[in-house]
């Protein structure tokens, strides 16, 4: 098995002096700098009173020192719990509880935002911030920025921490807040055996939450030899090498980059190819590796349509995940940048990744008859097999398993509950299980086009629903949450359906493009995990349909009109 800060350090270590592991905006931190950091952070975090297994809540926005305190944490022996402060208050509560950390990390201006009054303020402007300060009771904090006003008393900041100042004159393995630092009966051993300075690959190393309901947050836990394998997957499978520029601000595609000795660069905030922005240009120009999902490959397209950069033919490498990667985005790709190679992840939390693709082989190979989306290889540290259709999925890049299920239920494989064909190691994925509709001769399963949809901005969730017509067939109806402003109940009529319906084209299939799109402010649920209710969903777009006769093609409204 691979380990995942092993494997950053052993690229660390093996760099030259001058080799740039991480750039952002306009600054630079070197691989000695950043092995450096993360092993006199490491130090310091025991000094303070790490213990093997602790969790950090982690609130740190993309950037270096992000990177450097994940691994750093990780080093020491901890846990990164991923939080995201947009979440809302109840839902940042029920994951801390869930999670159960001894530490938080978090941005000091996070803390300065959820004071009084200007949490008041952050709520009525919709941001609903948890009170970092006392969300989880006797944390001990770390603080990245400056000190500003809400900042817990003694609190350590990251600058002392990666100079190995912070937590000298306090033993090891003591807390210098007076609280033990060995595990309680609650708290899961992180495996068995002794732990030796650097860890062990069995060792929990992230948690990362999936769920968005309050009652029982679903999150996955991987340890440090998952993450390593299957970022060294990634790294191999993409063809990262030393001396490459790999732009990024996705931390499980940069880490990668940093096993492989590339430099990795983040486009600094405000500079994501969503918003019509220069200064990410600039970065694309240097760029040898991009990696986007392929909403956000869209909204760069369309933007260099309208700034055309010459510099941008260095690029070598264009990966994409997140959502499904399909034919018209594809062939979009090769149009803009015909010397690139274009690379397809699939993957999930509990796997990174599965299969990897080439986006060209895909292009030079008929569409499937089934209308199967070609997802590519299977990935060396996974192992794969099919079981009435469904993608079952074992080995050593398998996650530990689900945070409220652990330690009594391990993962020993993962239900995809995604349809595939597999002929050898090759994957095709067909839909999600049970979901499918039927347009003429086509096939259409929602799984594969409601990520792409969710990425789009202003959307914060998508279904693709159904509605049947007088002949077996379906008309699809594509069902949005816009983030700003959603209507009671289901409307045509919103902003966004219209923005939504012109950016489809060139991103899905033509013939899974939705007959009409709405716009609604939240979905039906049922079950205890509060779960997407599609059959609910349908009859409400259907009751709506009824309604509005001649909104959908095959109405009875709109027979014989012009």
């Amino acid at each position: 098995m691979a380990d995942l800060v092993a494997s950053v350090l052993a690229a660390a270590d093996a760099a030259a002096a001058e080799t740039v592991a991480i750039r952002y905006d306009r600054r630079s931190l070197g691989y000695r700098e950043l092995a450096g950091r993360v092993r006199a952070g490491a130090e310091s975090l025991r000094r303070l009173g790490l213990a093997p297994g602790d969790r950090v809540l982690f609130t740190v926005r993309p950037g270096p020192d992000a990177v450097v305190l994940a691994l750093a944490i990780v080093h020491a022996g901890g846990t990164v719990v991923f939080a995201d402060p947009g979440a809302g208050a109840a839902l940042f509560a029920a994951r801390a509880s869930l999670a159960a950390p001894r530490w938080v990390a978090a941005e000091s201006l996070l803390h300065l935002a959820s004071t009084r009054p200007l949490r008041r303020l952050a709520r009525s402007r919709g941001l609903d911030l948890p009170p970092y300060a006392s969300i989880v009771p006797e944390a001990r904090h770390l603080h990245a920025g400056p000190w500003l006003p809400g900042t817990p008393r003694g609190a350590v900041g990251l600058r002392a921490l990666f100079a190995g100042k912070a937590g000298r004159g306090t033993r090891p393995g003591h807390a210098a807040s007076g609280r033990s630092s060995q595990h309680d009966d609650a708290r899961p051993a992180s495996g068995a055996g002794a732990w030796t300075s650097g860890g062990r690959e069995g060792d929990e190393a992230l948690v990362v939450f999936t769920s968005g309901t309050t009652g029982t947050p679903k999150a996955v836990v991987h340890t440090r030899g998952s993450l390593g394998n299957g970022l060294s997957d990634f790294a191999a499978g993409i063809g990262l090498a030393a001396g490459q520029n790999v732009l990024t601000d996705q931390l499980m595609v940069g880490v990668p980059a940093l096993i492989a000795g590339a430099t990795w660069t983040f486009p600094p905030h405000g500079t994501q190819p969503g918003a019509p922005s220069e200064a990410y240009l600039d970065l694309l120009d240097g760029a040898d590796v991009l990696f986007t999902p392929p909403a956000t490959m869209d909204a760069l397209l369309k933007l260099l349509a309208l700034s055309p950069r010459p510099g941008t033919a260095r690029v070598r490498t264009i990966s994409l995940g997140g959502a499904p990667v399909l034919r018209p985005l594809v062939e979009r790709i090769h149009e803009r940048f015909p010397n690139a190679a274009i690379r397809t992840i699939y993957g999930m939390t509990e796997v990174l990744p599965v299969a990897i693709g080439d986006g060209l082989a895909k292009l030079a190979t008929a569409p499937a008859p089934d209308g199967g989306d070609e997802a590519g290889t299977v990935v060396p540290s996974v192992r794969a097999r099919v079981e009435d259709g469904e993608l079952i999925l074992s080995g050593p890049g398998l996650a530990r398993g689900y945070l409220a299920d652990l330690p009594g239920n391990p993962l020993t494989e993962h239900r995809t509950g995604d349809l595939v064909r597999l002929d050898g190691n090759r994957l095709t994925l067909l839909g999600r299980k049970k979901d499918m509709f039927i347009r003429g001769t086509q096939n259409v399963y929602p799984g594969l086009y409601e990520p792409l949809v969710a990425g789009l901005p202003g959307v914060s969730d998508a279904v693709l629903t159904g509605v049947p017509d007088g002949i077996g067939d379906d008309r699809l109806v594509l069902v949005v949450i816009p983030e700003d402003a959603p209507p009671v109940g289901l409307d045509a009529g919103h902003p966004l359906t219209a923005t939504v319906a012109a950016a489809l084209p060139g991103l899905m299939d033509a013939g899974a493009l939705p007959d009409l799109v709405l716009a609604t402010d939240a979905w039906p649920r049922a079950g205890r995990q509060q779960k997407l209710d599609r059959r609910a969903l349908a009859a409400q777009v259907g009751a709506w349909a009824a309604q509005h006769p001649g909104a959908l093609p095959g109405d009875s409204a709109s027979e014989g009109a012009p």
